[in-house]
């Protein structure tokens, strides 16, 4: 069989020379001005694109200008009370040509109710198109032959194929659409298989592929680390294993993506017999975004030629409220003006038939040589007070530092903004399985986002007065979730919590016991 393997791994390395090849004279800018003129020209007879003239901007000298200038900026709820429920009506032709047959449920990580996120057929040839150049970037891994036998499954842990369909349209997490349209040749390698990834409950779907994880051989395992962790705890538990090399020898590479790592690696870590190679993803509702295409380098390459037109935000005062909500007539920068380690909120225009949308994800560019980035947040999940401008990227390495500092793990947290007296003050909510000590919590977060964030060392003497820690079995965090409707997949619990879903949460912790799985 390793002959097999050699030929696989050959054939990848071919591939990935050719495409290496052609990308040496790649021009990322010119790509992002002929992704927008396909867009705008396919689109130009639907009711959106007659709307905004798309006839004439099309012809326009200086495309993107008349593009930015006749079209106006969207979130959610502007672009689907305008536009996208004509489209879940059945109605053909509204934001992208044809009729959608599928829509993606995300509700991201705050908000209570469903997004209806349309799915065309288009933005899956490109999602399939990006996750086949990910496949190729393998080549750069330097892998042995025997990684690329038939034998070694790929464990995609994600939403239920089975998709909700009312006679016009089917909806369910975007996992679940891909993972439903994947190529008939990767049947073979992909894991849990048909039936089990047609399961709507999760915790049978886990139990399911507990009970079949001794008959696999998993080279790769995919999914959110939250819930990939606790399946990994399962089968260690269900098996008596030391770790899970135990069982999946040949285990190499773990994909994620959906929310930071960092705060995962060290429980991650104990639960391996043997290093993975990380790979980072950003496969969001609305696209395949970017992947991590180079070995060991922090950061993603952002996909330029498939369908996706980016627009930039600075994420400032000037652009966002205190909340994160956009403000009139924000700044909005192309792929030709941006800096590096700037922070910028995503707009993205594709053919799904989102125009100019506001995806509510804050990243930066680490190299314009390589077009990489990196997520750093939610626009939503951010907190600033009184000018303190946290990130989620502050905030998961306070939290990082400490868990190295006192070698623990702190699998889940949440922060929230409160009164203090007439100021303010911060409080954490952490979730861990081992012995900390709030105060010692405290102290190390704090003092690690003075050295962090220099707005927050200056707003600590003026405005924000104290810092709590509320330690909590991290089941309290997953069960919350789990009586939410926001179990498995790509559900995520908020980084920033505040509101009313903040008082919902204090009477949870303060009202309802942790209770057995």
């Amino acid at each position: 069989m390793a002959i097999i393997g050699s030929i696989i791994k050959h054939a990848i390395e071919l591939k990935s020379l050719s495409v290496k090849e052609n990308k040496k004279s790649f021009d990322g800018w010119k790509a992002q001005q002929a992704v927008l003129k396909r867009l705008v020209s396919k689109a130009q007879f639907t009711h959106f694109g007659e709307a905004y003239h798309f006839s004439e901007i099309i012809r326009s000298p200086d495309i993107v200008k008349s593009f930015q200038q006749q079209v106006p900026i969207h979130d959610y709820d502007s672009i689907f009370r305008k536009w996208w429920y004509r489209s879940l009506n059945g109605e053909a032709y509204v934001t992208w040509p044809g009729k959608v047959k599928y829509f993606a449920l995300s509700s991201g990580t705050s908000e209570a109710s469903s997004k209806y996120i349309p799915i065309t057929a288009d933005i899956l040839r490109s999602i399939k198109r990006t996750s086949v150049r990910q496949l190729l970037s393998l080549a750069q891994y330097n892998f042995p032959p025997e990684f690329f036998e038939k034998g070694k499954g790929i464990l995609m842990l994600g939403g239920s194929t089975h998709l909700q369909y009312n006679g016009t349209y089917y909806a369910g997490d975007l996992s679940g659409i891909t993972t439903g349209n994947i190529p008939f040749w990767f049947q073979f390698f992909y894991k849990p298989g048909r039936r089990i990834s047609k399961e709507r409950e999760w915790p049978v779907k886990l139990d399911e592929i507990v009970r079949k994880a001794k008959d696999w051989d998993i080279g790769v395992i995919v999914g959110v680390p939250a819930w990939l962790q606790i399946l990994l705890e399962k089968i260690i538990e269900r098996y008596q294993l030391k770790n899970i090399h135990e069982i999946w020898p040949n285990l190499s590479i773990y994909v994620h993506g959906g929310v930071s790592f960092t705060p995962y690696i060290k429980g991650f870590m104990r639960l391996l017999g043997k290093p993975l190679i990380y790979m980072e993803t950003y496969l969001a509702s609305e696209g395949f975004i970017a992947y991590q295409k180079r070995p060991y380098v922090d950061a993603m390459q952002i996909s330029l030629d498939t369908g996706l037109f980016y627009e930039f935000v600075p994420f400032n005062s000037h652009n966002f409220d205190d909340d994160g909500h956009l403000k009139s007539n924000p700044e909005t920068l192309t792929l030709n003006q941006i800096e590096e380690e700037k922070e910028y909120a995503l707009l993205i225009s594709s053919n799904a038939g989102a125009w100019r949308y506001l995806i509510g994800d804050t990243i930066k560019f680490t190299s314009k040589k390589h077009n990489e980035i990196r997520i750093t947040g939610r626009t939503r999940h951010y907190l600033s007070l009184c000018g303190e401008h946290l990130s989620v990227d502050n905030m998961n390495r306070a939290v990082e530092m400490m868990c190295n500092k006192l070698n623990i793990t702190v699998k889940e947290f949440t922060v929230s903004g409160i009164k203090h007296g007439s100021m303010f003050a911060h409080k954490w909510f952490l979730g861990t399985d081992d012995e900390l000590d709030s105060e010692v919590a405290k102290e190390l977060i704090d003092s690690n986002l003075k050295i962090l964030n220099d707005d927050y060392r200056v707003e600590r003497i003026e405005a924000i007065k104290n810092v709590f820690v509320e330690v909590l079995p991290t089941k309290i965090f997953y069960q919350w979730m789990r009586e939410h409707g926001k179990e498995g997949a790509q559900n995520k619990f908020p980084r920033v919590i505040r509101g009313k879903q903040l008082e919902d949460w204090e009477d949870y912790i303060k009202n309802f016991p942790v209770k057995n799985e």
